[in-house]
């Protein structure tokens, strides 16, 4: 029965993660969702700028703090192992549902598109980024990523392996498409309102911080020096770029 529950807990995990993604597509371009990263009453300058930067922190602080091999060693610990990604995957999905929820916007325009054929391209470039992250999670390992392999090895009494490294297809151009993807997502809009920059100036930090300085170090650590050439050969997040990162 406890591995059922697990597998039940798991799939709903990813199930809420679906819905997630998928709404973050309509919240940051403004389609097909009721409350978008445009849309809702307008507060104050001032407090709307503090309230989303507190959504954001909040986000960062568990994707963060999760994601780092002592917290896995000490939830490992404490509670099956086969629950750690689906954890991991249903709090983060919940903190995004509280960003979509709670997000104030502040509807000032920064830039505004009227040409329809480049409003059109922004367009194609900004699902083209979600494409790409999407895509980017089977280039590895879409199902052992988001929990799902983990839950279905843990009914058959099996061990999940650890994750092997692999350097396929965009992995060639870039350590992390999936960063990547997310950046162009976020930038590629052909209204940009100060709230959308907002989002998007925090969050692009954020990858970059948190990348550079957390999960670049654990992935060194975990798997030494075949990381290390990789680095020396593949750009961090920008494609073509050929300097160290």
């Amino acid at each position: 029965m406890k591995k059922v529950a697990i597998l039940i807990y798991g799939a709903v995990a990813y199930i809420i993660f679906l819905v997630a993604f998928l709404y973050a597509i309509g919240f940051v371009g403004n389609i097909y969702v009721p409350k978008t990263i445009d849309s809702g009453i307008e507060p104050s300058l001032f407090n709307a700028i503090i309230i989303n930067l507190v959504l954001l922190s909040i986000f960062a602080l568990q994707h963060s703090i999760m994601a780092r091999p002592k917290f896995k060693e000490w939830f490992n610990s404490n509670f099956s192992q086969a629950m750690e990604r689906s954890t991991y995957i249903l709090l983060s999905s919940l903190a995004l549902i509280l960003i979509y929820w709670q997000w104030q916007p502040i509807t000032t325009k920064v830039w505004e598109v009227e040409n329809t054929i480049l409003s059109s391209i922004l367009t194609a470039v900004f699902f083209l980024g979600w494409f790409i992250v999407l895509l980017s999670t089977f280039m590895i390992n879409h199902f052992e990523l988001f929990g799902l392999s983990q839950i279905f090895d843990n009914l058959k009494n099996k061990q999940t392996p650890n994750p092997k490294f692999q350097t396929n297809y965009l992995y060639k151009l870039v350590r992390h498409p999936i960063m990547l993807g997310f950046l162009i997502a976020f930038w590629a809009t052909s209204t940009m309102t100060v709230g959308h920059l907002l989002f998007s100036v925090v969050t692009t930090l954020y990858i970059f911080i948190a990348v550079k300085y957390l999960e670049e170090k654990d992935l060194r650590k975990s798997i030494g020096e075949k990381y290390e050439a990789y680095q020396k050969e593949v750009p961090m997040i920008i494609p073509f770029t050929k300097r160290k990162q």
